[in-house]
């Protein structure tokens, strides 16, 4: 249960019904928005865009904000990224090879480019090296990169709100595999290797 009560009214109401029709569910996360109005609509007009934005493959975008939500440690996020990955093509064996990506043959080499772009982008202090940023350039116009910096951008805003105020998952992935927060992931490999 989020740190803050649900509130309800005609936005919030018409957020769950646009939630209920896209995603086939409700969010906590409209009800908890919604006691600030002119910030529910900002968020709203944003994603309302984002989602319309079409210069990059949206796997691509889907398996960089769930790279960044994995990072950030968001379980709403993680469950809901890892749904629309689903739909957008991301298969089980590159979720279960999440965090490995760097060594895995699961992926493409543009699939680890935009999943270390998304890694570097959800530091603390972002710092993207030119090195990185040269080899974006090799596999994306500018526009491209704008899309896809604005993608992991948005899922760091989503990820810090949801876990600052505690939102909870809402079972987006149905008991599908979900990658675990990466603070989970290094602390299960921790006490395995102590064991």
């Amino acid at each position: 249960m989020a740190r803050i009560d649900e509130k309800s009214g005609p936005l919030v109401r018409f957020t769950d019904w646009y939630s209920r029709r896209k995603y086939g569910r409700e969010m906590e996360m409209a009800g908890v928005i919604g006691h600030s109005r002119p910030n529910m609509l900002a968020w709203g007009m944003l994603e309302w865009w984002h989602e319309r934005s079409g210069k990059v493959n949206e796997r691509l975008k889907a398996l960089a904000a769930t790279k960044a939500a994995t990072r950030i440690g968001c379980e709403f996020c993680i469950d809901i990224g890892s749904a629309i990955s689903r739909e957008a093509g991301v298969t089980d064996e590159q979720l279960h090879a999440f965090h490995d990506y760097r060594n895995s043959d699961a992926f493409s080499a543009e699939d680890k480019l935009v999943m270390e772009y998304a890694e570097e982008m959800s530091e603390t202090n972002v710092d993207v090296s030119d090195e990185l940023f040269a080899r974006l350039r090799e596999h994306f116009d500018d526009e491209q990169i704008v899309e896809l910096t604005a993608a992991i951008a948005i899922e760091n805003f989503r990820a810090r709100f949801n876990n600052a105020l505690d939102v909870a998952p809402a079972g987006f992935s149905e008991g599908a595999f979900c990658p675990l927060p990466e603070r989970a992931q290094e602390e299960a490999g921790a006490a395995r290797g102590a064991a």
